[in-house]
């Protein structure tokens, strides 16, 4: 495709300038979009336009003589049969979903508790995604699956057809191995559902055609029998985000539902529904539904209420509502619970403290919550896998930038925990180190992050660095183990960054409010100054930098890349956001207007056209060279944002590689060898950058 004329670069330019200096003509500046037709996913000119893109984008990457290896290496990774088989306890027993060469889309598969702590567990195939979607002719991947308590052999299976966000359900009788005829099922649709009992659920969804909210998901629930219509119990409205429900599943019995209106993204309302009538549940807005157990429902609190700080965790008595709740555990200014889990008598919380992991289980005796903390490994990242709902075992995963994943079954009761399976060494990590730094922002906040560099690399600034970011979300982003970055740039010479900027929950909701909205720069000038840190300390410098984000860290390194083209030489912008004044017009947009800001009032357009990237694509300047790339079937971020980013910096002029994946959802990993590929893309782009 020709590049558009410096000319029309800059009447482009103009346009989405007048934009910028008239907050109140926001339709107008959409209107004026001149690639506003690739938002038009599937059209022919789209799509012709991206398989256009998506060759000259493989000639330039596939056909670097590091491509093969890379590939090669990256397929013994995502294929390999020696992973962890990531466990969730059902039926007496261990789930897995596992995806191989063999298996693209995996098959659901079913052990012994005592089968799966040996070498070699004796699988039992319960569901093959492969086979059913070679037999229905469609393209589906696995999205979980809600079994009934407590034999938990009746299940909802959950299907995506293309890897997207939007499901099928089927009821599936896994002893039998099949869908039950004439069972639950409901077409597909961004939903959910949970069992009552055998011949009910409580189920969200797209009732009547657009009974949706503007963000794409449902705000109507009803209570669904296998005969008769469906009794409605809570109604939204349609400016919410959305609704959902929980049954609370107390001992051989139901003692209610509890019912979620998603007012934002970052604000819900609470009601029990129970004896036919719904009671509002006194809450802040901010406040997050966790667990039920040992009947108290326990949430998380995201903002100063009633006596409690932000981050507590809190218990309520469903009898007695009208009763202010009890504290479980106020998270101190270096700490941040990052899950929060039940087994059948204990609460299970997964902390970070200083951006390192720690769980903690609390038993509910005499009026008063009792904390253990697991015997679990030091200074590594712990993520609670799955929880029994027949004891009080849970499995732990632990893993840091140089230890291989590890996964460990705990007792809550006791405490003890011991390792079951570990992953293999995926690259060589002995020539290697980590380093825990802090950097200063432009408001004097201390800002941490980790350095994974070879032990041999001179402090000349000559190290090849890939820096990682997000910043969103109250997303933490603590130390993990990726072995394809360290098969294929560790062990190449490269370092690895992770900054842990504000928007994110390494310290919690504090550190993430701190940034949302007006305040959203200052997370741009957390990654900068991580930057310029690096830089001081001689570890790399611009012209080894790189920097890599996906989803929201696409709007970071979009603005990065934008406002501070010098401090890097390479940007890798994945399934992102950058279309910061139409974000709340495509696909689940409208969700997030909590995080970034409404670009349909004026106060909030004015501050989103500051940094927006998209906008702020100017002619003249000395960008870096971008890899952009999303995947067709994201139904999440609208594949729209990178298409409309590539397609500008082309009529500026501005050189830029675009690839699309056609399906794998969000995600955009749902298929092992597509997954390789994407990754050797990755690194390929990453070496010509900074190490060539």
């Amino acid at each position: 495709m020709k590049l558009l004329s410096v000319a029309l670069a800059g009447a482009l330019l103009s346009a989405s300038s007048a934009g910028a200096q008239a907050p109140n003509a926001a339709p107008a500046q959409a209107s004026a979009d001149p690639f506003i037709w690739l938002e038009d996913i599937d059209s022919p000119r789209a799509m012709a336009w991206v398989e256009a893109q998506n060759a000259k984008t493989a000639k330039r990457l596939e056909g670097d003589a590091r491509y093969d290896r890379f590939l090669k290496d990256g397929r013994a990774i995502f294929t390999a049969t020696d992973r962890i088989p990531q466990p969730t306890f059902r039926a007496g027993g261990v789930d897995n979903f596992w995806q191989d060469a063999t298996h693209t889309h995996g098959i659901w598969r079913h052990t012994s508790q005592a089968s799966f702590r040996t070498a070699a567990p004796a699988w039992d195939v319960v569901l093959d995604i492969d086979k059913l979607a070679a037999d229905e002719g469609r393209n589906w991947f696995w999205k979980g699956a809600t079994c009934l308590k407590p034999a938990e052999t009746t299940c909802l299976v959950h299907l995506s057809n293309g890897g997207g966000d939007a499901i099928e359900l089927r009821e599936f009788d896994t002893v039998a191995k099949r869908f039950v005829e004439g069972g639950f099922r409901s077409a597909e649709g961004k939903q959910g559902a949970d069992w009552i009992d055998s011949g009910s659920l409580v189920a969200w969804r797209e009732w009547t055609p657009g009974e949706v909210t503007n963000s794409g998901y449902a705000y109507v629930i009803k209570i669904v029998g296998r005969t008769g219509q469906p009794q409605e119990i809570f109604r939204g409205q349609q400016t919410d985000v959305s609704a959902r429900a929980s049954v609370l599943r107390g001992e051989g019995k139901v003692d209610g539902i509890l019912v979620q209106r998603g007012v934002t993204f970052f604000e819900s309302e609470y009601s029990l529904y129970a004896g036919g009538k719904l009671t509002p549940i006194a809450l802040p807005r901010k406040a997050e539904y966790q667990a039920y157990v040992d009947g108290r429902i326990v949430f998380t609190l995201q903002e100063t209420w009633n006596g409690f700080s932000p981050g507590a965790l809190i218990a309520y008595d469903p009898k007695a509502l009208d009763a202010k709740p009890v504290l479980i555990f106020q998270p101190g200014p270096r700490q941040a619970i990052q899950n929060v889990a039940d087994t059948k008598n204990l609460l299970a919380v997964e902390l970070l403290e200083d951006v390192k992991g720690a769980v903690d289980v609390y038993d509910f005796a005499g009026g008063k919550w009792a904390a253990r903390r697991l015997a679990l490994p030091k200074d590594a990242t712990l993520t609670i896998r799955s929880t029994s709902g027949q004891d009080d075992q849970l499995f732990v995963a632990a893993e840091s930038f140089l230890t291989p994943s590890s996964l460990w079954l705990a007792d809550g009761a006791t405490g003890k925990a011991e390792q079951v399976k570990t992953l293999p060494p995926r690259f060589d990590a002995s020539r290697d180190r980590v380093d825990q730094y802090w950097a200063t922002s432009s408001d004097g906040t201390k800002i941490p992050y980790f350095v994974v560099r070879p032990k041999t690399a001179k402090l000349d600034g000559s190290t090849p660095t890939i820096m990682y970011g997000y910043g969103g979300f109250e997303v933490a982003k603590p130390p993990v183990y990726i072995p394809e970055m360290g098969k294929l740039w560790l062990e190449n010479g490269g370092a690895y960054v992770i900054a842990n900027i504000r928007g994110g929950g390494e310290f919690g909701p504090t550190w993430h409010q701190s940034v949302l909205r007006e305040k959203r720069q200052l997370a741009f000038d957390d990654f900068a100054a991580v930057a310029r840190d690096l830089e001081a300390r001689k570890i790399t410098s611009p012209r080894r930098l790189g920097i890599y984000g996906r989803s929201n860290g696409g709007v970071l390194t979009t603005v990065s890349m934008t406002q501070h083209p010098e401090l890097w030489n390479a940007v890798v912008v994945e399934s992102p956001l950058v279309d910061m004044l139409r974000y709340h017009k495509l696909s689940a947009g409208a969700s997030w207007v909590g995080e970034y800001g409404d670009p349909d009032v004026p106060e909030d357009h004015a501050f989103i056209a500051k940094y927006d990237g998209y906008l702020n694509l100017k002619p003249g300047q000395n960008y870096p060279e971008p890899y952009v790339t999303t995947n067709t079937r994201d139904d999440r971020v609208h594949p729209g944002h990178a298409r409309k980013f590539a397609a500008k910096l082309e009529a500026l002029g501005y050189p830029y590689l675009y690839y699309e994946n056609t399906f794998g959802g969000h995600a955009n990993d749902a298929d092992p060898e597509l997954n390789a590929k994407r990754w050797a893309r990755h690194y390929v782009y990453l070496s010509q950058k900074l190490m060539d």
